[in-house]
């Protein structure tokens, strides 16, 4: 009997023994779980990192670009009413030519001269054509 108890014995302690290398594996297993859920996580934390920074990147480009294109836009539209002045001024230049070689001109007649003028004096110099023109026609049409 001793021999059976002490083989018993043997039996419980490698069972035992073996319960506690399960356990530990168990564990284990947990443990290293744990750490891929872990090591997931940051990956996803670190991927999200560096896409938050691509989109922050991309946002300064943007406003970047934007500005940009407000700029541009500011210097286009200068550059359409400077040209429209200009236009202005070399149309005023040429009424005031038109105006001095005119046959209603008499003492509305203004001379030739080579400074440009402004738009109330290009409306002003337009008026007084037209006004020096329907005298003109109603002279030499009612004789």
């Amino acid at each position: 009997m001793e021999r059976s108890l002490k083989h018993t014995t043997t039996r419980c302690n490698t069972l035992q023994h073996a319960a506690t290398h399960c356990n530990t594996l168990q564990q284990t297993t947990t443990h290293c779980s744990t750490l891929q859920h872990t090591a997931t996580h940051c990956n996803t934390l670190q991927h999200t990192t560096t896409h938050c920074s691509t989109l922050q990147h991309t946002a300064t480009h943007c406003n970047t670009l934007q500005h940009t294109a407000t700029h541009c836009n500011s210097l286009q539209h200068t550059a359409t009413h400077c040209n429209t002045l200009q236009h202005t001024a070399t149309h005023c230049y040429r009424w005031q030519m038109y105006l001095a070689a005119s046959p209603a001109g008499g003492d509305t007649m203004f001379k030739c001269t080579s400074v440009p003028c402004d738009v109330n004096t290009l409306l002003l110099i337009m008026y007084t054509y037209i006004c020096a023109v329907l005298v003109y026609i109603h002279e030499h049409t009612h004789t």
